[in-house]
């Protein structure tokens, strides 16, 4: 039987032998001289916190030689530097919900996250924009605009904590990503901070090539933004939710395509297996049948339409041997739907050490197959 682990400097010991590349921290100097930038407050350099930012969502690992918490686009860009002068590697890191290893701090890089760096900066409802910081929270921007008629489309499953830099960074969708694209459509401009440490602005409206979509979903490889402008939608003046069970994975596949091939684009169309449905309702509880082989959730938006969709869509699910149909009586009931959709990933994660998700594409026509 393992002895107990009786200490602090046991437990990191004990860790540190996990991570094939060991990293040690820098020396004083450099630690004063960042120290000097961000403050004493933001700057994290001892064994426990190294470890705190080694891993993501992701299955890789790697010790950072220290973390720097910036609160402006200028202390960035003078971390990067010096970074530059030392020859040291470093990366920008949000909330670590990735699911990518983009912000494994290899070859004992320096980690950059500028979460502190969270507020709002603009909202013209004239223009149908956003500004806000990097480390500014998916899901705060949209409880901040509840009360504009406006809203910002891509929602990733992590978007109570994952961060408008990091869905740059990996050019994140979410449920909505059918209807409304994902990150990489709604970019207006960006502030970034390139290798280099200078400052460069970057948007839509600029002649030439495409460099704000360039940078989205180059995961921190190209440089830090510092700085995003978004576009907003109006919200829609009806959403309907649906539930519908299915006895087996190839008729709810099915469905799929047909409802597609209608005409209809839902704002959602999301599939869930047996195996994800248990593992939902045993953790999030969302009310899911688990008598079905296959579920889709599916939500359509708009005005006059909807009542229309609903309709057709029901036909199609009943030509292709549905079971119940429900649609959400409630914002409560819709929301209640989408948090086990959302929960998903760490509902499977309960089940094993280590859940690896990856994502697939395959002609629509095909997915039954």
């Amino acid at each position: 039987m393992a002895a107990p682990i009786k200490s602090e400097k046991s437990v990191i010991n004990l860790m540190s032998k996990v991570y094939e590349r060991r990293t040690g921290p820098l020396s004083s100097s450099l630690i004063n001289e960042f120290s000097g930038i961000v403050g004493p407050k933001n700057i994290l350099a001892n064994d426990v916190d190294r470890l705190l930012y080694s891993y993501d969502a992701a299955m890789d690992r790697a010790v950072p030689s220290c973390v720097l918490l910036p609160l402006t686009s200028a202390e960035i860009a003078n971390i990067v530097k010096i970074c530059r002068r030392e020859s040291i590697p470093f990366v920008a890191r949000g909330a670590g919900t990735n699911l990518c290893g983009g912000v494994i701090p290899l070859n004992n890089a320096v980690v950059i996250a500028p979460t502190r760096m969270n507020k709002i900066l603009n909202i013209d409802q004239s223009k149908r924009t956003a500004t806000v910081e990097p480390g500014l929270p998916n899901l705060f921007l949209n409880k901040t605009l509840e009360s504009t008629g406006l809203y910002y489309a891509p929602d990733p499953a992590s978007q109570k904590a994952c961060t408008i830099g990091g869905n740059v960074g990996t050019n994140a969708g979410g449920p909505h990503c059918l209807k409304y694209g994902v990150t990489a459509q709604h970019v207006l401009g960006l502030e970034v901070v390139m290798p280099n440490g200078e400052i460069e602005e970057f948007d839509l409206a600029q002649a030439g090539y495409d460099l704000t979509g360039f940078f989205v979903g180059s995961e921190g490889t190209l440089g830090i933004v510092t700085r995003v402008t978004l576009n907003l939608l109006k919200v829609p003046e009806r959403v309907e939710t649906m539930l519908v069970s299915f006895q087996s994975l190839e008729e709810a596949m099915q469905t799929v395509t047909d409802i597609v091939a209608f005409g209809i684009i839902p704002a959602t169309l999301e599939a869930m297996d047996k195996i994800t449905v248990a593992a939902v309702e045993s953790f999030i509880h969302a009310g899911y049948p688990l008598d079905a082989e296959a579920v889709l959730l599916i939500e359509v938006d708009g005005s006059q339409e909807v009542e229309r969709q609903v309709s057709d869509i029901k036909r199609i699910c009943e030509k292709n041997g549905s079971g119940e149909f429900r649609l959400a009586r409630s914002a409560a009931e819709r929301e209640k739907l989408w948090e086990g959709r959302r929960g998903s990933y760490p509902s499977l994660a309960r089940l094993a050490p280590n859940v690896l998700v990856e994502d697939g594409v395959v002609p629509r026509n095909r997915l039954p197959e």
